[in-house]
């Protein structure tokens, strides 16, 4: 749940670079998803926690981005497809990763 809040909140922070805005948020939201991930397979020596908290996370996400026009949290811009796509990229890479924690 606080991956799915923190992530949405912090996925629409942009970088103002050279022309175009850089969606650094959307970055910094799936770095903490993973870190979320790691320390929940590396704390349980199982990969259910972390395969739970990534399908979890990526219905809230896919809720709010589902919503009506005027009560929609994520938009379907650069930023919220790099938040909401990537929670799968994240989340398939954390299960691999923590593969090796297994009992």
């Amino acid at each position: 749940l606080f991956a799915a809040f923190a992530g949405t909140a912090l996925h629409r922070q942009e970088v103002a670079a050279v022309g175009a805005a850089l969606p650094l948020g959307a970055v910094a939201a799936l770095l903490l998803l993973a870190s979320l991930q790691l320390f929940l397979g590396a704390a349980f020596r199982t990969i259910i926690p972390t395969a739970v908290c990534g399908v979890f996370c990526y219905a809230l996400a896919g809720w709010w981005s589902g919503m009506e026009s005027g009560k929609r949290l994520i938009a379907g811009d650069l930023a919220g497809s790099i938040w909401v796509y990537g929670i799968v990229v994240v989340t398939v890479g954390m299960l691999a990763w923590c593969r090796r924690y297994r009992r």
